[in-house]
């Protein structure tokens, strides 16, 4: 693709060289760069790109972009490489990335789901409505990325890089995606990756105190303004009415065209007689001239608020009732406040929780509709941030009924020592609790000790399929490890109940 081309949109760009040539491609990675390559040097957290320009160049890299304020008397560029400076790397980046595939955004419609909480639900939900409707839909999150039924893999980021990122769009244009639902995350917007992008909705779940760090967001009010870029990029938004942030968005950012959805508060699309168990949700809400009531199974309040965001999105799209009912009760989110089919019909539920925060509000949650006992199984991770651990350990011990602290992914640590950091909080408490190091003998007993009105919370893990011990990482899938339990214990529930008959 000629330069010329490539760098169309990019404003305050100066250049050193000849632009009038053919890229054979774009990298920001100098071990992927090849002969012939645009290369990109960032600025991140660790690693300063400008550090790796040789390192490019001797590859072959015929073109360097560089952001205004690199040091280029200490790198070494040869004559013929063209040199390129711009006041925002990362956003050229993303322009170039849009240019360099096409503009595929352009080529579907495009939903952005932004927020603290609930965007990998929402998502979920809306891609499997829109589904029942016959359309092809991309998913890009936190979990896994998405066309149409086929699983490209999991994600590393939330929001991929801009570069991968479009051309993840560009394969979804080529398989004929008619809609591309996408989380957004704060970061992403911060660091320009989704710049460039023709999105048609955007999506406002909630806002709550997250991602509060030097790496990250400062305080609260950046973290929402940045949240709020989105909404410049959409033609219609759909926002959380109840939710104090969100319902500033039309004032601030007036573009687009808005929609509320809600429990407390009036909005357009409002949810009443709402039921809540320990194994799903069921509400009512106006869809026309008719009060229909819908179910989805995924136990919580806020699985009524990410419901209510996916029932906007479809009708929006023309979907019936029948398909917003068949969508909402088929969804399942890997790892996010999962319940777990088995034929001991426990309720059993797996979530990603693995911070102080996200454990105690999944076990709020669950606490709130739960009949029965809260039995909690988690641990924490090796190698990372010891100052959660008796904090989670006292969170499980405050909120739980029960508590079994188990291994985590140890990683290269003990697993011992990481279970007597939790214990230190939990202890605290003064609340029921066992150790059961081994994390499959720890939900086997939570899943015994368990009836119908109580609820087996598995926490930390969610949608992993691995545990990692001694830095290295064993299959273990959470899912099929509850239904080969229950299924045996089902078995001998069945084998006593024979004999009894006998």
């Amino acid at each position: 693709m000629n330069l010329k081309n490539i760098l169309v949109g990019i404003e305050g760009i100066k250049a050193k060289g000849d632009i009038d040539i053919e890229i054979n491609s774009v990298k920001n990675d100098s071990r992927k760069v090849e002969n012939g390559d645009l290369f990109i040097s960032i600025k991140g957290y660790e690693s300063d790109g400008a550090d790796y320009i040789e390192e490019a160049v001797e590859k072959g890299a015929k073109v360097v972009l560089v952001e205004e304020g690199t040091d280029l008397k200490q790198i070494k560029i040869k004559d013929e490489t063209t040199l390129l400076v711009v006041p925002d790397a990362r956003k050229a980046m993303a322009q170039i990335a849009c240019n360099y595939y096409g503009n595929p955004s352009r080529k579907f419609q495009l939903i952005g789901v932004t927020g603290t909480k609930g965007k990998t639900t929402t998502t979920y939900m809306i891609k499997s409505i829109l589904e029942k409707k016959g359309l092809k839909v991309g998913l890009i999150g936190t979990i896994h990325n998405y066309i149409g039924s086929e699983d490209l893999g999991d994600s590393e980021r939330t929001t991929p890089e801009s570069l991968e990122l479009q051309e993840l769009f560009a394969k979804m244009a080529e398989a004929k995606c008619d809609v591309v639902v996408m989380e957004v995350s704060s970061q992403s917007l911060k660091l320009n990756r989704v710049y460039g992008s023709d999105f048609n909705i955007g999506i406002f779940t909630n806002l709550s105190e997250e991602h509060i760090s030097e790496k990250e967001h400062s305080n609260m009010q950046e973290y929402f303004e940045t949240k709020c870029k989105l909404f410049t990029m959409c033609k219609k938004a759909y926002i959380n009415a109840d939710d104090i942030y969100s319902i500033k968005l039309p004032k601030l950012v007036p573009g687009p065209e808005y929609t509320t959805y809600g429990i407390d508060n009036h909005s357009n699309i409002l949810a009443k007689d709402i039921t809540i168990t320990n194994s799903y949700v069921d509400f009512r809400v106006k869809i026309g001239d008719r009060n229909e009531r819908v179910k989805a199974c995924i136990p919580g309040r806020f699985t009524v608020y990410n419901s209510l965001a996916a029932i906007a999105i479809a009708l929006q799209f023309g979907c019936n009732i029948d398909m917003i009912r068949e969508g909402l009760l088929e969804v399942r989110v890997p790892g996010r406040s999962e319940m777990i089919d088995n034929k001991l019909e426990l309720p059993i539920m797996i979530d990603y929780a693995h911070s102080p925060e996200s454990l105690e509000s999944i076990l709020n949650a669950v606490k709130s509709y739960t009949r029965g006992r809260v039995i909690c199984v988690f641990g924490c991770g090796g190698d990372r941030d010891k100052n959660k651990r008796p904090l989670m350990g006292e969170i499980a011990g405050r909120i739980s009924d029960f508590t079994i602290i188990t291994s985590d992914n140890p990683r290269t640590e003990d697993p011992m020592e990481i279970i007597k950091e939790i214990e230190e909080g939990i202890q605290k408490t003064k609340a029921n609790y066992k150790v059961i190091e081994d994390r499959k003998e720890a939900i086997k007993k939570a899943i015994e000790m368990a009836n119908k009105l109580d609820i087996v919370v598995i926490a930390g893990k969610g949608h992993e399929m691995y545990q990692e011990i001694n830095g290295v990482k064993k299959e273990f899938n959470e899912k099929e490890l509850v239904i080969e339990i229950t299924d045996e214990l089902k078995k001998k529930q069945d084998e006593k109940t024979t004999k009894k008959k006998k």
